[in-house]
């Protein structure tokens, strides 16, 4: 992998990553852009103890502009882009409308690929393996920034899920604190090791090991399961079988293996609903340990990959329960759904 640091009209950082090592990123950002202004500001719940994001300046960020005008593509003669190249095969920039920004953290766009109509299932794993580098490599930059002290890579794929733009792209947010569901897992686990003795989140991957009927696949380096709680319709977490505490530290064999796992999880997704369905809208979400805090040795770096589609043409929408006592109510058992996936194989 190549990496190249560059900087866009206004400042912005822009890494390229490429696979040939001889790859030369020289062009230049030709815009006229006026200097980033963010009103980012972190507030604290005085009766949950969690932490919003106040950042007004979103209301103006680009809403699903036309293809032609798309603002992850390539630059092309007489339009001009984020990527001034005109050809990349992964790209990450700082957010131009950071929901984070400065001490509040740090907000980045992970372009995929350069493709405007492809999608995450359509790489090839030699593409899929150099998004996971860019991953990693951005999550060890941003831990040695002194106001970031939790790394979230994550992709929003889908209308439904809220996308503005269709290019298949993440997002990497760097939060200057520990995040409330991370909290509660790391709760969770110290309870554990004090009561069993023993690591929580390898007593849940050797429980459905063991159990088999919510496991969707499993290979020499990685597991992938419905939960026992799924709190979505179709839901898959999947593991690295040697814990580690972040990206940084998974090994050659699941660096080898994750591209051939993953792209097989996505295109099962795009699958479950039968032929002649859109493709499926998710939320793909690495949980990583912070880089600070009690129990980051026992955490367990892992994925989770959900849907918001309950059936064909139907959503699960959050509702009185769980918008306003954060109670799920799921209408799949999570045996029937891990069934579908396992059903729904690529040949």
């Amino acid at each position: 992998m190549k990496k190249t640091v560059t900087t866009l009209a206004d400042g912005r950082e822009l890494i390229y990553y490429d696979a040939a090592e001889d790859t030369v990123r020289d062009a230049v950002d030709q815009r006229p852009l006026d200097p980033v202004s963010t009103s980012s500001e972190i507030r604290r719940d005085p009766l949950l103890g969690d932490a919003v994001a106040i950042a007004s300046h979103r209301q103006s960020r680009t809403y699903h502009p036309p293809a032609d005008a798309c603002p992850l593509c390539p630059s092309r003669e007489g339009r001009h882009s984020e990527i001034p190249d005109d050809h990349y095969d992964v790209a990450v920039f700082e957010n131009r409308f950071p929901s984070l920004a400065g001490d509040s953290g740090r907000c980045e766009v992970v372009c995929f690929t350069s493709d405007h109509d492809a999608s995450f299932a359509d790489l090839t794993e030699e593409q899929a393996a150099l998004v996971l580098a860019a991953w990693t490599d951005r999550t060890a930059a941003l831990a040695a920034l002194g106001q970031v002290t939790q790394v979230f890579c994550f992709e929003n794929r889908g209308a439904e899920i809220g996308v503005t733009l269709g290019h298949p792209h993440g997002q990497i947010y760097g939060y200057p604190f520990v995040t409330p569901r991370t909290e509660l897992m790391l709760r969770s686990a110290a309870r554990h090791r004090e009561e069993a003795g023993a690591n929580l989140f390898d007593a849940v991957v050797a429980r459905e090991e063991k159990d088999g009927s919510r496991v969707v696949l499993a290979t020499d380096h990685w597991i992938a399961f419905v939960p026992y709680a799924a709190h979505w319709p179709y839901e898959v977490h999947l593991y690295p079988r040697r814990r580690v505490p972040d990206l940084r530290e998974l090994d050659d064999g699941a660096r080898t293996e994750f591209p051939q796992v993953y792209l097989e999880l996505l295109r099962r997704f795009d699958r479950i609903f039968g032929p002649g369905e859109p493709p499926t809208p998710y939320i793909s979400a690495w949980h990583q340990a912070p880089f600070v805090a009690d129990g980051r040795e026992d955490f367990a770096l892992h994925l989770e990959l959900f849907t918001i589609r309950r059936t064909s043409g139907k959503l699960k929408f959050l509702a009185g329960s769980e918008s306003g006592m954060s109670v799920f109510i799921n209408d799949v058992p999570p045996e029937a759904a891990a069934e579908r996936l396992r059903e729904v194989a690529s040949e």
